[in-house]
């Protein structure tokens, strides 16, 4: 009789563990791809999709055709190292203290391992998960891609206008004579590129970077076909300086800019075909979009935000208001729009929903929220949205169509010189997208109510802000 029950519990966990084996595998069958496209300085206006009259974007334009343009979404910061925090971890940049501008080569801290981000989700649930292209959140091993979830790492570790080890000797300048002469040109910053944590190439020749990254990012989804993967496709361009390999390069420098756009359209074609040519077309999100606004003030080496106002740096529309388009053929509904508002902190609990598996109970406390519900309504989930600055302070919020902003001029944020009063906006987006018509003086009591709320919001963002990772000093070492 024992001999019968042992046999007998033999066989169900036998059972057991083969339907386990089926339903697990078929679950991997069915369980969607995300590839992430997030380019460098890309303004509001720079997509055919979005209104360009000027840049050809057909391969961006077709994914916007069979999916979905979202016209009121956010980057949380306005510059690109908090943005990217905010981005992988589903968190404003001050909550994970990366909100204080932009790393450099000589920064000893970046975005701490402890932090959740996209790809930690992803692995967890068996996902090959890869980064490519421009990381900005740390250049030490503790902080590279491979910290937070990667599986593998090739890019660029900070901005394409950086130098490799110290950042002296720095040039910073985008003018027609450089493009005129990439050749020359394009030796003139020691910028690094990485395969995982090794240095490989410097200086990195940035006239084939974008086709290289997508070389590497086809590479990675030819080899996970048969298993569920993430792509996180950050390039360089089009931040300054602005390079193209030699058979796309236009030596016109007013088409400078027009020529890189260009090109990275090709390249999101590249992969958009090696999805279809796979058969992954069915079980693939991609979602393109950008860090920030466009550099205004390089002219013609820098984008446009039309007809938001202003543009990076800066917390008015067209510095964080970005393009972003969400294909996924027979989930996404093809060729429509929504204006409900979205932000790049929703792609993490979004993700995690579209993947079937919810973010951890008591895990880091994020502000993204799963916005599933705006790839086939204009109702969002969310219906507030808080400004930093691109140095964290607090500027503004947006609830609804109104948009209350307090800006203090750079030289009033230096404790040594005197304090700067602010100049305060309320805008009616819905009406104003251009923000030119300030209703302050019209609306004093809504202006209070948001100020109190914008706030309320960030004293709770402080007072539960998790810490950066921080490079230890020669004397902590030796504790």
């Amino acid at each position: 009789m024992k001999a019968s029950v042992r046999y007998l519990l033999t066989f169900l966990v036998a059972a057991w563990a083969v339907s386990t084996a089926i339903a697990s595998a078929a679950d991997v069958e069915t369980r969607p791809n995300f590839i992430l496209i997030f380019t460098d300085d890309q303004g509001y206006n720079d997509l055919g999709c979005f209104g360009s009259k000027t840049i050809k974007t057909p391969h961006i334009d077709r994914l916007a055709a069979e999916g979905r343009t979202l016209r009121s979404f956010y980057s949380a910061s306005p510059v690109c190292s908090p943005s990217r925090a905010a981005l992988l971890t589903g968190s404003y940049p001050k909550r994970v203290g990366m909100h204080q501008h932009v790393l450099f080569p000589q920064s000893d801290y970046g975005l701490h391992a402890n932090e959740y981000t996209i790809a930690d989700h992803l692995k967890s649930q068996g996902y090959a998960t890869a980064c490519v292209g421009k990381w900005h959140l740390g250049h030490h091993p503790e902080t590279l891609p491979r910290a937070q979830g990667f599986d593998s790492y090739f890019g660029i570790p900070y901005s394409n206008d950086m130098n490799h080890p110290d950042n002296k000797r720095k040039r910073r300048m985008a003018s027609d004579a450089l493009w005129t002469d990439q050749a020359t040109s394009v030796t003139y910053w020691n910028t690094p590129l990485f395969q995982n944590e090794e240095l490989v190439e410097v200086p990195v020749d940035q006239r084939t970077i974008t086709r290289r990254y997508t070389d590497t990012a086809i590479d990675f989804i030819t080899l996970n076909q048969d298993q569920p993967f993430f792509l996180y496709l950050p390039h360089s361009m089009p931040h300054i300086p602005l390079y193209v390999p030699d058979d796309v390069y236009d030596p016109n420098p007013q088409n400078a800019y027009k020529c890189v756009i260009e090109h990275i359209d090709a390249e999101v074609g590249r992969i958009a075909n090696t999805v279809r040519k796979l058969g992954l077309s069915e079980k693939t999100y991609i979602i393109y979009t950008s860090d920030n606004g466009p550099w205004l003030q390089f002219k013609n080496h820098g984008g446009s935000a039309d007809p938001l106002r202003s543009g990076k740096g800066t917390t008015f529309e067209g510095g964080q208001r970005v393009p972003c388009v969400i294909w996924g053929p027979g989930r996404i509904p093809a060729g429509t729009t929504t204006h409900a508002m979205t932000s790049t902190i929703d792609l993490l609990p979004t993700i995690a929903a579209l993947a079937g598996s919810p973010l951890p109970a008591g895990g880091n406390k994020i502000d993204g929220i799963d916005m599933t519900s705006t790839f086939t309504t204009d109702a969002s989930p969310r219906d507030e949205f808080v400004y930093y600055s691109s140095y964290g302070v607090l500027e503004g919020i947006r609830s609804g169509d109104w948009k209350y902003l307090e800006q203090v001029p750079r030289k009033g944020k230096n404790t040594k010189l005197p304090a700067a009063e602010a100049e305060v906006f309320l805008f009616h987006l819905g009406d104003d997208i251009g923000e030119q018509n300030n209703l302050l003086d019209e609306e004093p009591e809504l202006a209070a109510k948001l100020k109190a709320r914008m706030i309320e919001i960030d004293r709770e963002i402080t007072a539960n802000a998790r810490p950066v990772w921080r490079k230890p000093t020669a004397d902590a070492s030796k504790q």
